[in-house]
């Protein structure tokens, strides 16, 4: 025990620089360092972590006049800011770009910016489900607790693959209904029942990294698979829907289809492509490439967003969380934001969000986006965070000062409406038959036993609480 309690002290002490304003020689600085580790990725498929190194990170207290709250601004039920309604009452989310700024918009009309978190559910091993009977009993009791204490902590919705079915019946007890989101898995859904599909760290994988968009059935699949979101149409705490999770939409698309089998249905609209252009294979350039992995983007967004709206005009269709190089490719957002109302990204290996990528993404789409999965894992939480894409820091503090810095960024871009922490609980190390990607790591807000990491959440708390006296921070140190 005296071990345990003196590695913790060292991390504790070793995690982020000092805080003081004063940098080298006297000089003002705006940031504190926090020491992290970076995964990379071989070539021979592998990853590893290099060692610690020092990242710049800004946080509220480096902010120049900005006096924040420390207690919950007066919010609708919905959780949009009661001090500007605009005259979009629609009865549900949407978004709407005010003068220079996009925005979501709640339901009552007033503007609303989504923090979410990812995996609201119940752990499945025996391991948490134990500690979850010792804690809540009952799945009422641990969703209402849980309402409340993502509530106290500035979170208003609930991300990817949270437990839907609870969320919703719980919301007709509540005053305040817990706004939320729903992954309907059309592509992955379609290429379980039709066959080819295999497990990848994260997501589903697909023959060559070539999606099943070409299969003459997938239309009629989506037409029926829709039909589910009739459950759905009328109620305004949803968000709005995803229709799946990083697919492969690649920018070797092209080559990836042309290597199927020469029956399949991708390898012959391929073919059939490269015939309307007028090449052959040895004449593919990347410009191409560009072209046609615009072109699979368009047959699955259109036939996806025409199913959705067939069967629910009232909600978002807020995309398929890309993932990879799909997002850094004009043509292909271009075609993603003629059928998606708002752009979602999976956005990893940035300490702070580039600047460039959030401002391309609106310009390139035409539509404001949201960060849907990041995250970072503490050495102190004692687990191996051997798997998993995020981060390693020392510490649930550096956890915590890694979340300002990320989100102060997304903040200060006119794009932005919203966020997705990556994930409610940790992974469990005694699970079976898991993800590979969640294995052993301390992604959650919350650990095994259901216990809240409180020296992160304290610093989320005081960025969330403020997010609406921010947006406007920004935009008026703009003017």
């Amino acid at each position: 025990m005296k071990k345990i309690i003196c590695i913790a002290v060292v991390l504790l002490f070793l995690g982020c620089k000092s805080a003081t304003k004063q940098g080298v020689n006297g000089s003002k600085q705006d940031y504190i360092l926090v020491d992290a580790k970076v995964k990379t990725y071989n070539k021979d498929g592998t990853r590893s972590y290099k060692d610690y190194q020092p990242f710049k990170t800004r946080t509220l207290e480096f902010l120049s006049d900005f006096k924040g709250s420390k207690t919950i601004a007066k919010l609708s039920k919905y959780g949009g800011d009661l001090e500007y309604q605009t005259n979009d009452i629609t009865g549900f989310f949407h978004v709407k770009k005010i003068e220079d700024r996009w925005w979501g918009i709640d339901p009552l009309g007033y503007r609303y910016f989504n923090i979410a978190l990812n995996s609201i559910n119940t752990g499945k091993s025996k391991r948490t489900q134990a500690a979850f009977v010792k804690k809540f009993q009952t799945k009422e009791k641990w969703i209402n607790e849980t309402i409340e204490m993502l509530r106290e902590n500035g979170f208003n919705c609930a991300g990817s693959w949270s437990d839907v079915e609870v969320i919703v019946a719980v919301n007709k007890t509540l005053k305040k209904p817990f706004p939320y989101t729903v992954n309907w898995n059309f592509m992955s859904s379609y290429g379980r029942k039709r066959g080819g599909t295999h497990q990848q760290p994260g997501h589903t994988g697909y023959p060559n990294d070539a999606i099943f968009v070409f299969d003459p059935n997938f239309e009629t699949f989506c037409d029926t698979h829709a039909r589910q979101l009739l459950e759905y149409k009328d109620d305004p705490n949803l968000f709005g829907y995803f229709s799946d999770n990083e697919m492969p939409f690649k920018f070797k698309a092209l080559d990836n289809y042309l290597k199927l089998p020469t029956d399949d249905y991708g390898y012959l609209a391929a073919k059939q492509w490269l015939e309307k252009q007028g090449i052959s294979k040895e004449e593919i350039t990347d410009e191409y490439r560009e072209l046609f992995m615009a072109f699979v983007g368009d047959k699955y967004f259109s036939v996806v967003s025409k199913a959705i709206k067939k069967y629910d005009p009232n909600h978002m269709y807020i995309g398929a969380r890309f993932y990879s190089e799909e997002k850094n490719h004009p043509a292909f957002m271009k075609v993603a934001g003629k059928y998606l109302d708002v752009i979602s990204n999976n956005y990893y290996n940035h300490w702070t969000p580039d600047t460039e990528d959030l401002n391309n993404w609106a310009t390139w789409s035409g539509k404001p986006f949201i960060v849907t999965e990041y995250y970072v894992k503490g050495e102190d939480s004692g687990m191996g965070n051997t798997s998993g894409a995020g981060w390693i820091v020392r510490t649930q503090k550096d956890r915590g000062l890694f979340y300002q810095n990320y989100n102060l960024t997304l903040l200060k871009s006119k794009n932005c409406v919203g966020w997705h922490y990556f994930k409610y609980q940790d992974n469990d190390p005694t699970a079976k038959g898991v993800d590979p990607s969640n294995v052993d790591a301390n992604k959650g807000i919350v650990s095994n036993e259901y216990e809240v990491w409180k020296p992160m959440m304290e610093k989320m708390k005081n960025l969330n609480i403020n997010v609406y006296n921010l947006l406007d921070y920004f935009d008026i140190r703009e003017k």
